[in-house]
């Protein structure tokens, strides 16, 4: 069976995704850790807890969307169910991630692609 088209162009949207949660990461680094650490007290402690929690989500994104990515390109199931997790959660990235994130569920969930995959498990 031969590759549909959108799964290059999903896994594509997926590395773009984790680039720009990378970007985010970089950005939160350089710029909002040096600028938090000049605060006193529990303003510095309250800043430096929110920024790591702000990383650690933005690698759990990245995460997501390298496996996932890598996961369609190599027809594993597990690949679409990432996915559709980076869908899903993409769905939280109005307007454009919204709407893109809608569009990658429904193609997803389409018996031919679900079959797509389900024929390489075989």
């Amino acid at each position: 069976m031969r590759r549909p088209d959108l799964l290059i162009l999903i896994a594509v949207w997926e590395f773009i995704s984790a680039f720009g949660a990378f970007i985010g990461i970089i950005a939160i680094s350089v710029f909002a850790f040096p600028a938090v650490s000049s605060l006193h007290g529990i303003g510095s402690v309250g800043g430096i807890f929110g920024l790591s929690i702000a990383v650690l989500v933005l690698l759990f994104y990245l995460s997501i969307a390298i496996a996932g990515g890598i996961g369609l390109l190599g027809r594993k199931e597990w690949g679409r169910i990432l996915s559709l997790v980076h869908a899903a959660l993409s769905l939280l990235s109005i307007p454009f991630g919204t709407i893109i994130g809608i569009l990658i569920i429904v193609y997803l969930i389409k018996p031919e692609i679900r079959d797509y995959f389900e024929s390489a498990q075989k």
